[in-house]
């Protein structure tokens, strides 16, 4: 607490030290960031989504930017769950800020395997997880590639299979590709979770006219940044309105204190920053600072005050 104002937050069971945490994909796996800002200035690190076994991600280009942010089909790109538990978990022990893991799978049984192997290496190097993020923006390879996440009943199969096996907090990562994002947040409340990320990337291409050829190598990518801040309040809002007891950590075009009061008012306990990362590391840590300042100007006690108070 400074200026008077307490950022601290809870997020289910997690404390969160203030509302502000990186997005998964966007700060690697932290140490990345380590010399280029104060990690222990976050609320939180989310790290790379972590597979199974590891993955060398998809042919480039793999990203090019967009009017208002970028498009990336990276792939997943990671070193798998061995490597993470041996290389990356030490650092994150002593990184000074709570650490929530990304993950994923192609199949139900790579989710559970790898939820469950992530949890083993937690509790084998004594900490280093706070909670787990579940992906369901990925492709079920049984189910002719279609999203796990595109499916109420698919994803809450797919959560209820996790929690069964997962002694972590288990936050799902939503996807906006869908019709009802409320139906698809209330399956995978009732399968267990504990709290909702929201927005994951829109879908989206981009054209290079002049070559007649698409700027991504795999025609389709996901949409970031600010360009999807709008769609991602509607998410959240609607969502935070249907009042299914959990947090939401709201994402998408998160770059100033403001975005992330935003964020707060239309329901969401905390945000991530992802894109504003790529040309600014220490971009979550001032949003902090920013937030911070907004809550004084507002004459705040703390950041909490600011969740779920939209006027209509």
């Amino acid at each position: 607490m400074t200026h008077g104002v307490d950022l601290r937050v809870r997020f289910g069971a997690v404390e969160l030290a203030n509302p502000v945490l990186t997005a998964s994909g966007t700060s690697g796996y932290g140490q990345e960031l380590a010399g280029l800002t104060s990690l222990s200035a976050l609320g939180g690190l989310v790290t790379k989504g972590i597979s199974p076994r590891p993955r060398a991600g998809n042919s480039t280009p793999r990203i090019c930017e967009a009017a208002a942010g970028m498009i990336n089909s990276i792939g997943l790109e990671n070193v798998g769950v061995d490597g993470f538990a041996r290389d990356k978990l030490p650092f994150l022990r002593g990184c000074g800020t709570r650490v929530i893991v990304n993950f994923f799978g192609e199949t139900e049984d790579e989710y559970v395997e790898c939820a469950a192997a992530l949890c083993a290496a937690a509790r084998a190097a004594g900490g280093g997880v706070d909670a787990l993020e579940m992906n369901i923006s990925c492709p079920n390879v049984k189910k002719g590639g279609v999203e796990f996440g595109t499916d109420p009943g698919v994803a809450g199969d797919l959560v209820r299979a996790c929690r069964a096996v997962c002694d972590r907090p288990l936050w799902v990562k939503l996807t906006p590709n869908i019709t009802d994002i409320v139906a698809l947040a209330r399956a995978v409340v009732d399968a267990g979770a504990d709290g909702l990320s929201m927005i994951n990337t829109v879908s989206a291409m981009a054209i290079d006219a002049r070559a007649r050829r698409p700027r991504i190598a795999t025609v389709f990518g996901g949409l970031s940044g600010p360009a999807i801040k709008p769609i991602a309040l509607r998410m959240v809002y609607q969502v935070a309105r249907a009042g299914l007891g959990v947090p939401i950590c709201g994402i998408g075009g998160v770059a100033s204190g403001t975005d992330a009061a935003e964020f707060l008012v239309a329901g969401a306990s905390a945000v991530q920053v992802g894109t504003q990362t790529f040309v600014e590391p220490g971009a979550a840590a001032r949003v902090a600072r920013e937030l911070e300042a907004f809550c004084v100007a507002e004459r705040l006690g703390s950041a909490a005050e600011l969740v779920g108070t939209l006027r209509l």
